[in-house]
């Protein structure tokens, strides 16, 4: 007898169907798993065997094999361990076969036959809703796939009450989705003295969604000028909400089913690896750049990265995807995030300050800012210049203006946005490209001129061309204005400075 219960297996965020074909037949006592497992699959022999053990059960002394259907994908992970247990159980006669094909079933198994967590329970409820199937997961994680609508969840603490389940004597409580997480207050501007062209880029820059690059010398509040960013941002939509949740569900961080409406905020130290940054490794796991989806990308001391590492984020900071190539798999992660960094203008940190400059300087900046190649910077809407804060300006009272106050001008212009922009699939000024930037970002006749005339003389590339049309629609949006004019080009204009040559 063959049994078959269906499971998923996971190709970044998207979910493929897998069959799980049970045959228990006459021969050698063995335990065969095929079907290109990786190590945590082929250990599944030992968990369900041990789970087995300890409800009571000893596999028969017959050629058990499983085979991992379509066999030419690879199996990662450890939410193979279930759909095993329950198709042997099945081709055992211990539970009806007929009645596991209409669910898809995922999670690991301990030695004790509880049923553990497992990264992408949320994928696999989503898969299961456009089967038209229902899905069987660990009682912990039932919040977290009752997430995807619809869909009939069965959350067991463990194999025996799901056995029990299954044949109707036990009835397991249906899971609720998880809680809404509210947005943990951040920094205020408000904490921020001075520094006002730092902010107005900031207000920019969270406005239509552009990347930002802060560069002054040590203390004058970079850092905390980019951890104010995530209280100035809108909440995320559901369907957004919904994404980022996809990404830590694959990643492991969903806990207990709790969705956040805050925007993603990474900090990664510049020690990172690429396969840390952009994703990867041995096991193919989304990086800070795609844990960071519709959020914020934090890259503090920006030269002190490894240079390959930067250079890795220029096509996901283009195309708003990471795209993960392996010999036995292509892996595709979303990654539209919003780039802030910060970097000192020289190793010491004090080029402007004839007193505590290096003996270097100027050269030392040329050396040290070369670190970040002209292909990136050319990738990063406004760059600005953090001036040092004295003693004098820490005394002064708090600002008048706040977070509130910058993120409801904020709001006002991402709605507009949003109504301008809601036949083109665009969710900010910075996503605009091809006809809809030519119809919603062209300046008028002398912000053309201008525009041109500076293109010009600091020798913009097309990229950047493009980029200073889209902050321009930003700023002119900041003023509820209709079309982009001279003054709104001329601000644009301010923050961009002519990228070095790689």
């Amino acid at each position: 007898m063959v049994a078959l219960v269906r499971t998923v297996a996971y190709l970044g965020l998207e979910a493929r169907g897998v069959e799980v074909q049970c045959q228990v037949a006459a021969g050698l006592p063995k335990f065969l798993v095929v079907g290109l497992p990786d190590k945590a699959v082929g250990e599944a022999r030992e968990r369900v065997q041990a789970a087995l053990a300890a409800m009571g059960l000893a596999l028969p002394p017959k050629r058990i094999t499983i085979n991992l259907s379509p066999a030419d994908l690879p199996k990662e992970g450890s939410h193979y361990d279930l759909p095993i247990a329950l198709a042997l159980l099945a081709a055992m006669g211990v539970t009806d076969a007929e009645q596991l094909t209409d669910f898809i079933a995922v999670g690991e198994l301990a030695l004790d036959a509880r049923i553990v967590p497992s990264p992408g329970v949320l994928l696999a409820a989503l898969f299961a809703s456009g089967e038209e199937a229902g899905l069987i997961c660990p009682r912990a994680q039932g919040a977290e796939a009752r997430w995807a609508s619809g869909v009939p969840v069965i959350a067991a603490p463990d194999l025996a009450s799901l056995l029990n389940h299954l044949k109707g004597t036990q009835r397991l409580p249906d899971p609720r989705p998880g809680a809404v997480e509210p947005a943990t207050p951040g920094p205020d501007l408000k904490q921020v003295k001075g520094q006002e062209t730092a902010k107005r880029a900031l207000e920019i820059a969270a406005a239509g969604g552009h990347d930002l690059l802060m560069c002054g010398p040590p203390g004058a509040g970079k850092s905390l000028l980019a951890s104010c960013l995530p209280g100035l941002l809108p909440e995320l939509t559901p369907g957004e909400a919904l994404e980022v949740s996809m990404v830590q569900s694959v990643a492991g961080t969903l806990e207990d089913g709790r969705i956040s409406r805050a925007r993603p905020f990474r900090a990664p130290h510049h020690s990172a690896s690429m396969a840390a940054l952009t994703g990867g490794g041995l096991k193919v796991r989304p990086g800070e750049v795609s844990m960071a989806h519709l959020g914020v990308l934090f890259l503090d001391e920006l030269p002190e990265f490894q240079r390959a590492v930067l250079d890795s984020l220029r096509q996901p900071l283009e195309t708003g995807r990471v795209d993960v190539a392996r010999a036995n798999a292509h892996v595709s992660f979303p990654a539209r995030v919003q780039l802030v960094a910060a970097m000192n203008p020289c190793r010491c940190g004090h080029l402007g300050d004839p007193a505590l400059a290096c003996s270097r300087a100027p050269r030392c900046a040329a050396d040290y800012q070369s670190k970040v190649s002209g292909p990136l910077l050319d990738r990063i809407d406004l760059h600005v210049d953090v001036d040092p804060v004295s003693a004098a300006d820490l005394t002064l009272p708090p600002p008048a203006e706040g977070s509130a106050e910058v993120a409801a001008r904020i709001a006002q212009a991402r709605a507009i946005q949003t109504a301008r922009f809601d036949q083109t699939g665009a969710r900010t000024n910075a996503e605009l490209e091809g006809e809809a930037l030519e119809k919603f970002a062209t300046p008028d006749e002398p912000g053309q001129k201008l525009l041109m005339q500076a293109a010009q003389a600091m020798r913009l590339s097309a990229r950047g061309y493009t980029r200073m049309l889209r902050v321009a629609r930003t700023i002119a949006d900041l003023a509820a204005a209709e079309s982009v004019g001279r003054i709104h080009i001329a601000e644009a204009l301010s923050y961009r400075r002519q990228a070095p040559r790689a």
